[in-house]
């Protein structure tokens, strides 16, 4: 990393700008940054830690401390610029960091957020801006400088007070620090994969542990009984033992578990013979208990036989009497059946004889046929009158539906008159409504002509305003990048003009002792000319001149901007003052329109568009009104004519209806006779007939049922005395239906059927003998099998259980054996790797010293940190000490990167915190130089071309100092500068590439001196 350029405004004690030339500082190799106290000598180093990290070292960085100088006018912010070479990359990084600034508009103040830029130099292209992030940036830098704010105050920018701190560092925070210069992270991260390997691996043993531990909580379940003699080994998932402990385990279940089975075998076979035992004996019991239930059933019937005997003779008797009976049965029915229809013919000619006249009350058949025909002859002379009276009603409904229709018609001549009375004003109406509607139609299509262009003028007119402004703004945007421009011109003007003046000390610059001069040729140069205060290099002409081509582009992209919006301005304008032959009159060409009175003209045009489309609209519903009003007009004038041609036929019809009610009158007067109509008069004559037919039916019904009795009496006398009864009513009461009789017989035949079935059961021997044996108990023969039975069921249970046991077991084992054989390679593989891991992170037994991976890498760069730094040591200290690198443990921490020195005058090694403040000093600064050398000899390191010191050499004595400047001048060997930051007076002369930092009432300010006469502001 080389520093280039650095530029602070506003910063620290810093009022106005302050530009560094770290190029001309840095080509002496070594460089004083002196000045009073408190003049800003670290505010320097601040500026270039602020441009690098975005903060200052240390405390300055603390909460509420701000880094805008107070000597700053109000209007001048804040920033901070550094030009650098990083990564083989041309930078250059520009901060402000978040700082008040009056407000635009209005007074007080705002907050500006902080703002960064970052951009990189390209031969061809010059600079291109890059990000302006404040995250990408950081991480842009911090990646490329390879090292954190903290370490990089620490190895590059040592502020006052911590340049001892690595020195005295332990190995945690000097670890950290060498793993970024030297970028060690590979070696991190192999120490990382392999503990991830190891994790990995670890977890696979053991989920598979827990696989073969679940496996074995399965045996010992299904092990049962086997598993409590035996219990399952103590063993965690992990353990190196565990697969032969569970295996081994497993086979001593399984053993246990055959030998129940056998047991469970024999005790089966012992508990099927007494089942077998216990089953006949139960058969034999229940077969004796069945014979002598059989014999004591058999001894109960018989007796119940003997005592129905009685009951059996009887039944028989009266079965044989009522199947005599039976014969007179016929006869029977026969008078029953002739006595009630006797009965019910007497009571009928009672009931019709009561509704005749007390006059017909004795009167026979023949009486009531004879009155029947008479009154039968009255009833055909009413047919004909009663034919003439439904006429009469006829002809009376007929004459009211008449009156009806006139009283319609009359209500419709009267309503269609008083329409057509007003006709021809609705006529007149409708025919004006269209007229109307079409004349509104032809207005729309004009104004929607005229409302079309209104529309767009306003638009224009609209445009025009808002160009207007836009306008104004373009011709400011003109004017300030035009006078910027010519303020920029000027610059590099006066800077060209600058640079020519001194342009001899330039060429001066570049002259080498002994090379001939590029002007003159000679090879000695005696007084080459010196640069004047403010002198311009070219660079800062180039820069001039190229701030001044952009302010050139940017005033002809703004001229080029402003004649655009003209133009669109000027098409806005003339589009709106566009001439309109209906435009209104206060609309003047010499007037340009505005959008008030446009959108005053468009609203107008709208409102009397509208209007007229409402109306237009209304053009086809006034067509259909007038056409239906014509239609309603023809039909009324017709109904009204039909109405009177149905009104003289109605007239006509009346008269022939009259003529017909007067003949029928005459014949409905005569066929009355005294009822109030023929209808009632027929009725009456009905009724009497209907009477006369139901009582002559009566009496003849009757007459007839009582020569059936009488026969009927004679029959059964007869049919009784042939069946051998004394009296019809003996046989009566001897006879039984049918259902009687089958009761009869089934009773007799069941007798019969049990005193043959007891006969046969008595004449059983087998029965008879166990009867004379003693009872049988099969209740306890019973309880015996049962006992048996549950016997031999739990004996079958507990052999299908130790089958099953053995079976289960076995094949859990063959799973267990399976789980440990595919565990085997995961289980090497995670030996071998935990061996890696352990070795690698320093926790394992093999690493004696327990040093990490990253740590073994990092000693071996300390000690190459520690030979180049004694080489420098050795010379600061007149070969007093020499710094070793030590590998030795301290207490409880690990080995690798400790530090001793070594003393030539005792010969011992020591700690290095025992070395005095200004042997710290020079051992320190021996150390960082050190550590410079290495990490640029390093292939992936970074590159330190600038170091700075900040005191510390205050402490030294005079020869000493001597030796360290002698070792600090040697670094131009490697192209490298040291800057020295100090306020000792005798390095001002020692020392004589300077950078002065004075201390002023209105800030500070730095001045540059290359050499022993150059100084400059």
């Amino acid at each position: 990393m080389r520093l280039h350029t650095l530029r602070v405004t506003a910063f620290g004690p810093f009022g106005a700008t302050q530009e560094i030339d770290f190029d001309a500082l840095s080509a002496a190799g070594l460089f004083l940054l002196h000045g009073p106290t408190g003049a800003g000598k670290t505010s320097v180093l601040d500026a270039v830690c602020y441009a690098l990290y975005g903060a200052v070292p240390g405390a300055r960085q603390s909460p509420g401390t701000s880094l805008r100088s107070d000597h700053a006018p109000v209007d001048l912010p804040t920033e901070v610029q550094l030009d650098l070479t990083v990564g083989g990359r041309r930078l250059e990084i520009t901060r402000r960091p978040a700082q008040p600034r009056p407000k635009k508009r209005g007074g007080g103040h705002t907050t500006e957020k902080a703002q960064t830029w970052l951009r990189e130099y390209d031969p061809e292209d010059g600079w291109r801006g890059l990000s302006k992030s404040h995250q990408e940036i950081g991480e842009e830098i911090t990646q490329l400088v390879g090292m954190s704010r903290e370490q990089f105050c620490q190895v590059v920018l040592l502020p006052q007070g911590d340049f001892a701190r690595f020195l005295r560092a332990d190995a945690e925070a000097r670890g950290r620090l060498l793993g970024r210069l030297f970028d060690t992270r590979r070696f991190a991260a192999v120490e990382e994969r392999l503990a991830e390997l190891r994790r990995t691996a670890e977890a696979q043993v053991k989920a598979g542990d827990d696989q073969i531990l679940a496996l074995a909580q399965r045996i010992a379940q299904a092990a049962g009984p086997a598993a409590r003699e035996c219990p399952m080994p103590d063993v965690q998932p992990g353990d190196p033992g565990l697969a032969d402990a569970v295996l081994g385990w497993a086979a001593t279940a399984r053993s246990g578990a055959r030998e129940r089975l056998d047991i469970a075998a024999s005790v089966l076979a012992t508990a099927e013979h007494r089942h077998a035992g216990a089953r006949s004996t139960l058969d034999d019991e229940r077969e004796l208990a069945a014979l002598q239930e059989r014999y004591a059933e058999t001894r109960r019937r018989a007796d119940a036989v003997e005592a129905g005997r009685a009951a059996h003779e009887e039944a028989r008797e009266r079965l044989a009497r009522a199947r005599k009976a039976d014969l007179v049965g016929p006869a029977l029915d026969l008078r029953e059946e002739a006595e009630r229809a006797h009965r019910r013919a007497s009571e009928a000619r009672g009931r019709a004889r009561a509704r005749l006249p007390e006059t017909l009350a004795d009167a026979g058949a023949e009486q009531l046929a004879a009155l029947e025909h008479r009154l039968r002859e009255e009833l055909g002379g009413l047919e004909s009158a009663r034919r003439a009276e439904q006429r009469s009603a006829e002809i009376d409904d007929e004459r009211a539906a008449l009156e009806r229709q006139a009283r319609a018609d009359d209500e419709l001549v009267r309503d269609s008159e008083g329409w057509l009375a007003g006709w021809e004003t609705t006529r007149r109406d409708l025919q004006a409504r269209l007229d109307a509607a079409l004349e509104a139609a032809t207005r729309t299509e004009l104004l929607a002509r005229r409302l079309d262009p209104a529309r767009r003028r306003l638009d224009a007119a609209r445009s025009r305003d808002a160009l207007a402004v836009d306008v104004t703004a373009a011709e400011q945007r003109l004017t300030d990048t035009r006078e910027h421009a010519v303020s920029t011109h000027e610059r590099w003007l006066d800077l060209r003009e600058r640079r020519l003046r001194d342009i001899a000390a330039e060429l001066a610059g570049q002259l080498t002792a002994g090379e001939p001069c590029a002007v003159c040729g000679a090879p000695d140069h005696p007084a080459p000319a010196r640069p004047s205060d403010g002198h311009v290099d070219r660079a800062t002409e180039e820069a001039a001149e190229r701030t001044h081509r952009a302010a050139e582009e940017a005033r002809a992209e703004a001229d080029q901007a402003l004649a655009l919006v003209r133009e669109r301005h000027a098409r806005a304008r003339a589009e709106a003052e566009g001439t309109d032959d209906h435009a209104p009159d206060d609309d003047t060409s010499g007037t340009a329109p505005t959008v008030a009175a446009l959108a005053a003209l468009v609203d107008t045009l709208a409102d009397e568009h509208a209007e007229a489309y409402r109306t237009a609209a209304g053009a086809h519903a006034a067509r259909e009104a007038l056409a239906a009003a014509e239609r309603e007009q023809r039909r009324r004038s017709e109904e009204r004519q039909r109405a009177d041609q149905r009104a003289a036929a109605r007239t006509s019809r009346r008269e022939s209806l009259d003529g017909e009610r007067a003949s029928l009158d005459e014949v409905l007067d005569r066929a009355r006779g005294g009822y109030a109509g023929v209808a009632e008069h027929a009725a009456v004559l009905q009724r009497r007939i209907a009477l006369l037919v139901e009582a002559a039916g009566a009496v003849r019904e009757e007459e007839t049922a009582a020569d059936r009795l009488k026969e009927a009496d004679d029959r059964l006398a007869d049919a009784a005395f042939r069946a051998g009864f004394e009296t019809p009513e003996a046989a009566a009461a001897t006879l039984l239906d049918d259902a009687g009789q089958r009761t009869l017989q089934h009773r007799i035949d069941a007798w019969q059927a049990e005193a043959a079935a007891v006969a046969d059961r008595l004449a059983e021997t087998t029965a008879r003998d166990a009867a004379g044996r003693p009872p049988a108990a099969p209740d306890k023969a019973r309880e015996a099998f049962d006992r048996a039975e549950r016997a031999l069921r739990e004996a079958a249970a507990g052999l299908d259980s130790a089958r099953e046991r053995c079976a289960e077991l076995g094949r859990l084992s063959r799973r267990a054996a399976d789980e440990v054989r595919g565990l085997g390679p995961v289980r090497e593989e995670y030996e071998r790797v935990a061996r890696l891991a352990g070795l690698t992170a320093g926790t394992s037994a093999d690493n004696a010293r327990k040093m990490r991976l990253e740590a073994y890498v990092l000693a071996a760069r300390l000690e190459q940190v520690a030979a180049a730094a004694t080489a420098r040591l050795q010379r600061m200290s007149s070969g007093r000490y020499q710094l070793v690198h030590s590998d030795a443990r301290t207490g409880g921490r690990r080995a690798g990167l400790g530090l001793h020195v070594i003393d030539a005058w005792t010969g011992r090694e020591r700690d290095t915190a025992t070395l005095s403040g200004g042997e710290t000093f020079f051992a320190s600064l021996a150390l960082a130089l050190g550590l410079a050398d290495v990490v640029t000899d390093e292939a992936g390191g970074v590159r330190l071309d600038t170091l700075f010191i900040d005191e510390g050499f205050g402490s030294l004595d005079d020869q000493t100092l001597d030796e360290v400047l002698d070792v600090l001048d040697s670094l131009r060997e490697r192209d490298r500068s040291v800057g020295i930051v100090s306020h000792v007076a005798d390095l001002r002369r020692r020392i004589p590439a300077q950078l002065e930092v004075v201390k002023e009432r209105h800030g500070s300010a730095v001045r540059l001196r290359a050499g022993a006469d150059g100084l400059s502001d």
